[in-house]
């Protein structure tokens, strides 16, 4: 007779999953992407916008081109009623909060972890290598301890 393995359940996998460390650190970094992500999407329309809209005549949100004349939009809901807008401005808006969140998170992130892996790095190896000199020296002493000892016997090793 041949023994049947119990396949492991959906349920099983499910929990194993779920508890792997990855994943808690995958949540944690989800709901703080969310929360900085309305940072970063506030400074984009509170302060860059705003600049942006200072060197034209409108905030940048509202920068369109007309595809078929002649566009115009209703102000209230903020679509067109008649044309065909291509709405640019909002585009270049996500644009910038893309290129915002990825440099702080660059900068204020990946740089400071690489920098400091780099250091532990370093450590590890430079920790290794006075492990292994001890290790050497400690022969080499060993083997002087032995040749000195042979020698103040008077005989080799292989004479008794």
């Amino acid at each position: 007779m041949s023994e049947k393995k119990k396949d492991p359940s959906i349920w099983d996998g499910f929990k194993a999953f779920l508890m792997r460390g990855n994943v808690v650190d995958l949540a944690v970094a989800v709901v703080i992407g969310a929360a900085f992500t309305n940072i970063v999407n506030s400074v984009v329309k509170g302060v860059i916008n705003p600049l942006v809209g200072a060197f034209g005549t409108k905030d940048l949100d509202k920068y369109s081109s007309c595809l078929k004349d002649p566009c115009n939009f209703d102000e209230a809901t903020g679509t067109a009623t008649s044309g065909i807008p291509i709405m640019w401005g909002t585009v270049l808006s996500a644009t910038l909060t893309f290129v915002i969140t990825a440099a702080v998170v660059y900068f204020l992130m990946v740089l400071p972890m690489s920098k400091y892996l780099a250091r532990q790095a370093a450590r590890q190896k430079a920790k290794e290598n006075t492990q292994e000199v001890i290790e050497v020296t400690e022969l080499a002493v060993l083997k002087e301890i032995r040749d000195a000892l042979v020698a103040q016997r008077g005989t080799g090793p292989s004479e008794h």
